[in-house]
Parts: C-alpha cells; sequence; structure tokens
C-alpha cells in the first residue's frame, strides 16, 4: 500500500444550534484496505461521513482525498472525484431494472439515444465478475436485500469509485448473504480501492476490516489496525470506560433485592424475528430491574418491541404470569399489564402539539371516557399527582409538551404508562437525550417502581447507568442472549467482556479486574 493515504481527514469541527457536534475529528484511509468506522450512537461517524460526502460543511479543519485538497459543496461533487456511498436504506430506484440502477444518469449512447444492449451486457458482466448470475433486466424490486447491496455496490464499481463507503450495509442481512456482499468487498480491495465500513457487528469488523477508526462525543479517540486491538478493548473504547474504571467493589444491595423478588411476571424462551433477534431468552422477576445490555444495533429495541406486540416472533414464546401471551398487538399486551417507554421519545412518543395533560393521560383515556364523555376531575388528579410524585417541571398542564425540556417530557412518558398501573414495564433508553439531573431523576424513580413490586426490563447503551439500577443483566449480542449475569457477576467490566466475546468466549476477566484494582 502506497504510504500516502487516499482520504485524510484532520481536526474536523462541526456544530448544530451552538452545539458540538465534532471536535477535531480525525479519520485516515489507505486505498486498497477495509477501514472500519466505528462508534456508539451520537459519537458522530455519520456526521462525519456526511462532511465527507458533501452533505455537511464543516466548520474547520481540512481533507485531502486522492492528493488534492477536498470541500465537496454537494455530494454530487463528491461522487464525481469517486466517492459512493451505500446506506442501510439502500438508494436504488425499486421499479427500475437493475441494469438501469447500475448505469443511472451515465448510460452508455449510440447515436444519441440509449444502447439498452450495451447496458445490459456490461451489467451483465459486471455481476458476473462477482459471481453474481441474475436477470439484469428484472426491476430491484424482485430481488433480495443481499442482492440489492450488491448491484448498489456494482454501481459504485462501474462509476469508478476509488472509496465506497458502507453505512450499516450488513444490518438485515442473514449470514449467507453476509458472506457473499464480504466477497465483493474483497474484490474491492484487492483492487486497490478503499472502503470504509461502518457496523456495530464486532465478528464482522473482525472477519473483514484491515483498520478501525474509534468515534466518540463526537472525537476520534483511537486509530489501530485490527490485529492489535482486541475485542474487549475496543468495546471498553467505544464506551469510553478503562477496566480500572468500572471495577465494582459492592454489590450486597443488588444481591439482597434478588433475595426478595417475586415470582417471574414476564419470561421469554428462543425468541427470532428477522435477522435482528435470533435466539433471546431472558425472564423478570417482580421487584427486580433487569438490564438488557448490548451495543447498538445488537437487538435490544427489537426484542422490546417482540415483547410488547409491536412486532410478532417467527419463532420461541412469551408468557406472563406464568401463561402464554402470543400478543397480536400493543393492545393485547397492556391488557396483560405491560408498560412500553420508547427509546425514540420524539417520533415515537410525544404528541408535540398535545398538552402535557393530554399527553399524560393519552393510554390510560378510555378508563376516563364514560360515553364520550372524559371525567375531568378524575384526569385532573391523576395529571396533578404524577406532576407532585416526579417533579415534572412545567409552567401548567395545560402547557404543549413540546416546550417541556427533554428530561421533564420523559417523566410525563413514564406517568403516561404509570397511569395504567402495569406489573410490567420496559425502558427503552429511558435516560437518552436528557440532561444528568433529569438522568439521576430517573435512576431514582426506576429504582422506588422496582422496591413498589413493580417488574422492570430496561435498555442502556451507558453501562454505567444500566449497573446503578439493574440488580441483574442479559447481554445479547448480534440478536442473540450471550450471557445472564447476576448480583456480584454484574459489572460493566463483565457486561462489555459478554459484549466482546459472547458467550463460551469469555476472557479471564477476573484476572482483567484483579488487575484493574492493583492499577488504581
Amino acid at each position: 500500500m502506497p504510504d500516502t493515504p487516499l482520504l485524510d481527514m484532520q481536526d474536523i469541527d462541526i456544530a448544530f444550534g451552538g452545539v458540538a457536534a465534532l471536535k477535531r475529528a480525525r479519520l485516515t484511509v489507505k486505498a486498497g484496505e477495509v477501514h472500519a468506522l466505528i462508534g456508539q450512537n451520537g459519537a458522530g461517524k455519520s456526521t462525519l461521513i456526511k462532511i465527507l460526502t458533501g452533505a455537511y460543511r464543516k466548520s474547520a479543519g481540512n481533507i485531502r482525498f486522492d492528493g488534492r485538497e477536498a470541500d465537496f459543496r454537494t455530494p454530487k461533487e463528491a461522487r464525481a472525484a469517486g466517492i459512493s456511498t451505500i446506506y442501510q436504506e439502500i438508494n436504488l430506484v425499486p421499479f427500475r431494472s437493475v441494469a438501469e440502477n447500475i448505469f443511472l444518469g451515465r448510460e452508455p449512447r449510440k447515436f444519441g439515444l440509449i444502447d439498452w444492449k450495451t447496458v445490459q451486457h456490461r451489467a451483465n458482466e459486471l455481476l458476473e465478475s462477482f459471481g453474481l448470475k441474475i436477470d439484469v433486466k428484472k426491476p430491484v424490486r424482485d430481488y433480495s436485500t443481499a442482492i440489492q447491496q450488491m448491484i448498489a455496490l456494482a454501481r459504485a464499481v462501474s462509476s469508478d469509485a476509488k472509496m465506497v463507503i458502507m453505512d450499516e450495509s450488513t444490518s438485515s442481512l442473514d449470514e449467507r448473504e453476509v458472506e457473499l456482499l464480504f466477497n465483493v468487498v474483497r474484490r474491492l480491495r484487492d483492487d486497490g480501492r478503499a472502503v470504509i465500513f461502518v457496523s456495530h457487528r464486532l465478528d464482522e469488523l473482525y472477519a473483514l476490516c484491515d483498520r478501525v477508526t474509534v468515534m466518540r462525543d463526537g472525537q476520534t479517540v483511537a486509530e489501530s489496525s485490527m490485529q492489535e486491538m482486541d475485542k474487549l478493548k475496543l468495546v471498553t473504547t467505544m464506551l469510553g470506560h478503562t477496566l480500572a474504571a468500572v471495577v465494582q467493589e459492592d454489590s450486597a444491595v443488588k444481591e439482597a433485592n434478588l433475595a426478595k423478588r417475586g415470582e417471574v411476571a414476564l419470561s421469554a424462551q428462543g425468541l427470532a424475528a428477522g435477522t435482528k433477534v435470533t435466539d433471546v431468552t431472558l425472564d423478570v422477576h417482580a421487584g427486580e430491574a433487569v438490564g438488557l445490555a448490548g451495543l447498538l444495533a445488537s437487538g435490544r429495541t427489537e426484542t422490546m418491541r417482540l415483547l410488547f406486540g409491536a412486532d410478532r416472533p417467527a419463532k420461541g414464546t412469551v408468557a406472563v404470569d406464568g401463561r402464554d401471551a402470543a400478543f397480536k398487538s400493543p393492545k393485547d399486551a397492556i391488557a396483560r399489564g405491560i408498560a412500553y417507554l420508547t427509546e425514540d421519545r420524539k417520533a415515537e412518543g410525544i404528541v408535540p402539539e398535545l398538552s402535557v395533560r393530554d399527553n399524560l393521560t393519552l393510554v390510560c383515556l378510555p378508563a376516563l371516557t364514560r360515553r364520550g364523555v372524559v371525567d375531568v376531575a378524575k384526569q385532573k388528579e391523576i395529571v396533578d399527582g404524577f406532576i407532585e410524585s416526579l417533579d415534572i417541571k412545567l409552567r401548567s398542564p395545560d402547557q404543549p409538551i413540546r416546550e417541556l425540556s427533554g428530561g421533564n417530557q420523559q417523566k410525563v412518558l413514564l406517568a403516561r404508562w404509570l397511569a395504567t398501573h402495569p406489573r410490567l414495564l420496559l425502558l427503552d433508553e429511558p435516560t437518552r437525550d436528557i440532561d444528568v439531573g433529569a438522568k439521576a431523576d430517573v435512576a431514582k424513580i426506576v429504582r422506588e417502581l422496582r422496591d413498589s413490586g413493580l417488574a422492570v426490563l430496561l435498555s442502556a447503551s451507558e453501562l454505567e447507568e444500566l449497573t446503578a439500577v439493574a440488580d441483574r443483566a442479559v447481554v445479547i449480542r448480534d440478536g442473540e442472549t450471550v450471557a445472564t449475569l447476576d448480583g456480584a457477576q454484574m459489572s460493566e467490566a463483565s457486561i462489555m467482556d459478554a459484549i466482546a466475546y459472547g458467550a463460551g468466549e469469555q476472557s479471564t476477566l477476573a484476572e482483567a479486574v484483579e488487575d484493574a484494582k492493583h492499577d488504581r
């Protein structure tokens, strides 16, 4: 490989609304390599890619591509320079043929007209060079997601792209389809092209990538060859903790909580649905908080949706209070005492133009209505009670919820579900995008709910927050339960170890923890 990198991004800054999204971020990629770009949600990966491809304009920093200064003003300029991007949501035209999609906007012409025979011949040659034989006259929609990814790659190759960016391109593929795609990526690398590969699947990174750049909180925090960074180090770097910082010394409180917990409120066995959830097994008792741990795209949210009846499992069983719970819809789950706080507060939680009062009582409104008339006095009693008990800061219950802070919006949504008197509370990223004080308030509320006998299953990207609240942790990786850690076994270190190595592949964590203690 040449010493001069194909891409060199240095000291890249950008801010939105006065808030820094990237701070002196950097990314260096060589020709003829597959380069992993990783980090948790909000780390800055997508923002950096959008700056490179001309979708965003940087406020500071330097970019060199293919030996020249680069400051692309539009994605079209980036494509013309030799950068092609393949997103998780494939940007092909589904009703047009495979051949048309590959050469769209660059069709060979003869006497001023599109030479369709040549278009189809070149498309066939290109796909056959990938080991793929399909009818290029058929519309793209007739083919699987994996084949569509290959078509998108073929389009990039046909445009003589020097660099291909693949953003979560394998998230919806099965194992066989992933390997098919990887073979094509390796051919691109062998042809001297560079590939930036964005994925949260650790096994894929080690199977395919030569080097890795890790981002966290808008900054580049590590650059390394994949061989020099083992899985545990990769996970701890992504999450921002060293082993010395995550050793937990006292688990007596968690052990006491486990000793007094009640019967099993929820049990899931062998849950599977699509490619995101492949084999999840867990249980939650009354009076305990169980943490669902795993990296972004590990299947946490998809598992929550299955348990709530928002999606239907292809395999496996769910039982509530020992009775089968094959929910056909969230309505069925609510009727059995299950509440679900979604991770996407803005898109799936609040109704921004409605008042706090209406948002809070949205789910329990049928119980407050008689013959089409809302019992205003009962509604006021519920709303005022939760505003006080959850310490929701607002001017008035009639205030639009969009005017509240993120933390207070989250409290309103939590109150919405508590007003249904649930037995099981599913919390998906309950502290996302709220300030430190609000996070502490939410954690305190969850502990109080657990102590009152409620069963709680919560998911969190921040392991420090998860271990602070949860009594046990169920760790999932690539849609599969790989570890269940109880009481003294549960720590940030042991969770990271399970995420990194999975079931039956654990590192000698005890030795690592002891080393961390001595290093303190």
